[in-house]
């Protein structure tokens, strides 16, 4: 049958991690897979009764419609909580609320990519955000990074000879998928260009405060006096992922834009999930729960970077990040992750290939390594099995 599609069908697949994340629902299955948080860290017994307060107290608002904007004491504590912690001068009214900071990447689509539009972004970069942005049929030009991050001056040789640069999609902080963190003096500069060239830039900020080691370093939106930068951030990773809360913020004239296309999206995140959020801030201290979860993925971070520094071959580099949930391996030239992983889950470990982290392809001697979600004794088996498929791959 001849279904006339959209064209933006074309542009769209299926997400490589989502398809391996079917493979290990099997309990046999030790995944690093996932960017997902360790689920025995998610404080049930106190939603239970955040949960409970907020349905007797105001049951009725909670289970109604609320505005698009979203809940407004959750927008005022967001908008606290960046002021304090990365250097904004936001309020309430500089934030929307979203349905994770996905939905918040596939907003900024909506809001500035027409079709043949240049996105800018980390080589490699996010592979969801490539998905978001993709659909609206942009092109990606990958802009050399280092483990301080883009390399700003080759971002201004692309800025300068590169026609129809819409957005500049960046991770500052333990960047997803290789862990690195940019230094100060890249968020300036970045900052900087986005003035200068009048591009708009998308600073992407779900693992900020899941710092191990090191001094918090200010937000590129702090740096930024004309509106060029938005920021968005999320409770998936410092709260749990199942509410799917995040937000996006930025110049409130921008922020109007978002909110015009989200009410013909969704008209509004859920409810009674932003007020159990809210009413949990109220009660409890979140700095407390941040801090058992950091301990928690530091522990892991330490035992996978130092189980992988004695068990994977010569030749096998990897990031030791300072936060974050990730940790990026790199093969010799001549293997193919892909391959690896063929043999990988044949003894039952999974991870994701490198390859579509970079939108232009290539890289395929690469993968991506999750500490977070598996506890201490199975990433030291899982990565112990790794371990003798590369030794048989390098060899």
């Amino acid at each position: 049958m001849g279904f006339k599609y959209a064209k933006r069908i074309a542009y769209l697949k299926a997400s490589e991690i989502r398809e391996i994340l079917k493979v290990t629902e099997r309990p046999e299955i030790i995944s690093f897979a996932g960017g997902l948080p360790a689920p025995e860290l998610f404080p049930v017994d106190e939603i239970k009764e955040v949960n409970r307060i907020v349905l007797e107290e105001s049951g009725h608002k909670a289970l109604q419609y609320t505005t698009t904007e979203g809940y407004a004491p959750l927008r005022r504590w967001i908008a606290n909580r960046m002021n304090t912690r990365l250097g904004t001068s936001f309020d309430p009214d500089n934030i929307l609320i979203t349905h994770g900071s996905q939905q918040a990447l596939d907003l900024s689509g909506k809001v500035f990519l027409d079709e043949g539009d240049v996105v800018l972004c980390e080589s490699p970069t996010y592979l969801a955000a490539i998905s978001a942005f993709r659909a609206y049929g942009c092109n990606f030009m990958e802009v050399p990074t280092d483990h301080d991050g883009m390399i700003v001056d080759e971002l201004e040789k692309l800025l300068q000879n590169t026609l129809n640069v819409k957005m500049i999609y960046v991770i500052p902080n333990f960047q997803n998928p290789t862990g690195r963190t940019w230094n100060y003096e890249r968020r300036v500069q970045l900052a900087g260009l986005a003035m200068k060239y009048n591009v708009m830039v998308i600073e992407d900020n779900p693992y900020g405060e899941l710092r191990f080691e090191g001094e918090s370093l200010p937000s590129v939106k702090s740096f930024d006096t004309e509106g060029y930068v938005l920021c968005t951030g999320s409770f998936s990773k410092i709260f749990c992922p199942g509410y799917r809360i995040g937000w996006i913020a930025g110049d409130k004239e921008i922020i109007r834009k978002y909110v015009l296309v989200k009410q013909g999206t969704d008209l509004q995140c859920n409810t009674i999930a932003q007020m159990d959020i809210t009413k949990y801030l109220e009660l409890y201290d979140i700095d407390v729960h941040i801090a058992k979860i950091v301990e928690t993925y530091r522990v892991r971070r330490n035992l996978a970077v130092n189980t992988m520094e004695i068990l994977f071959p010569e030749g096998v580099t990897f990031t030791r990040p300072k936060g974050g949930l990730f940790s990026w391996v790199e093969l010799p030239a001549n293997i193919n992750a892909r391959d690896v992983l063929v043999k990988s889950l044949e003894k039952n470990v999974a991870f994701v290939p490198g390859g579509s982290f970079f939108p232009n392809g290539g890289k395929e001697n690469t993968f991506r390594i999750n500490f977070s979600n598996m506890p201490e004794d199975r990433i030291v088996e899982g990565l112990e099995r790794l371990a003798e498929v590369l030794r048989e791959f390098v060899k």
